[in-house]
């Protein structure tokens, strides 16, 4: 860097404009991208994320405050989705994350277990510990608690931490804070799962928009519309605000990568007859066998079944 460079943590996306955190000052600027970046040939919509550390210096002969991002620095990881707007193009939801956090909901909207096992497999395609939540216990039946209890406890013996809350009357979020505490951690879902109200129960100060669930089959309506890093306290704990996700396509994971994103897949696929297993059709794959007597779920084979047949993932 010369002695006009600056650096900092981009806390806020919105398309053509970023607000950066000096890492020196605390100070948050409104900056620019350099147009040349947009031309790197990069297969994303977004050359920059939330999450993202830059340089920057201040701009010319513009309106004082603003600057202009010079650089952005290697990152150690990033979620990445389809792209809803430009085919064959991936957009990066956040980058350089601690930990993922998928808000799961039963009712009001009712959360696919394939869109929680293709986050999961967008987290473990970059080592990136993931967490399931799931909101609106206060909705539920006894019949859906039953449920749920069933889900984290197919979910927990693979790794995933599962927690259960209501963000609405603040019920059970102690763990969910000390889980959180220290970290800079994603929150994702669909629209209307409580991801903006979540933000407002352990941040009070934010005011992030909330909005009723949208009485057509359901589904929220979209209150955040871009992504937003919150600073929750001075040990540095980062929550990630995002817009709600309605689908959620994986992007460049190979076929023969797909089943070590599954834990126990990539636990079982160790003694298939064949190294390079695809454990759809062949003899003596030991993961069909662990599926035919459940010791691998069938939700989450058909879930490994769907994205591997993702024509979008396998360009």
């Amino acid at each position: 860097m010369n002695d006009r460079q600056r650096k900092g943590l981009v806390i806020r996306s919105t398309g053509s404009w970023y607000e950066i955190l000096d890492e020196q000052t605390n100070e948050v600027l409104k900056g620019r991208l350099r147009g040349k970046f947009k031309i790197q040939g990069l297969k994303v919509t977004n050359p920059i994320a939330v999450g993202d550390y830059v340089t920057y210096e201040p701009e010319k002969n513009v309106e004082e405050g603003t600057v202009v991002i010079t650089q952005i620095l290697k990152r150690e990881n990033y979620i990445l989705r389809k792209s809803t707007r430009k085919k064959w193009h991936g957009h990066i939801i956040a980058a350089n994350i601690d930990q993922a956090m998928v808000v799961a909901t039963l009712v009001m909207p009712r959360t696919s277990l394939g869109f929680i096992d293709r986050f999961l497999v967008s987290a473990e395609s970059f080592r990136i510990p993931a967490i399931i939540l799931f909101n609106k216990e206060d909705l539920l039946t006894e019949e859906g608690k039953a449920l749920q209890q069933e889900l984290m406890d197919l979910y927990e013996p693979l790794g995933y931490k599962c927690l259960s809350i209501s963000a609405l009357n603040s019920d059970n979020l102690n763990e969910l804070e000390q889980t959180l505490k220290g970290k800079k951690t994603l929150i994702a879902g669909h629209s209307g799962v409580g991801k903006s109200t979540l933000i407002n129960r352990l941040i009070p100060d934010v005011h992030q928009q909330t909005n009723d669930i949208s009485t057509y089959a359901n589904k929220g309506k979209h209150t955040t519309t871009y992504a937003e890093m919150f600073l929750a306290d001075e040990e540095g704990t980062f929550l990630i605000d995002t817009p709600g996700i309605k689908e959620l396509g994986i992007m460049n994971v190979e076929e023969n990568e797909l089943g070590h994103y599954f834990p126990e897949i990539r636990e079982a696929m160790t003694e298939c007859k064949f190294y390079n297993c695809s454990h759809t059709h062949e003899p003596d794959c030991h993961v069909l066998d662990k599926v035919r007597s459940g010791e691998i779920a069938e939700s989450r084979y058909f879930s490994y079944l769907s994205i591997l047949e993702d024509e979008d993932n396998r360009r």
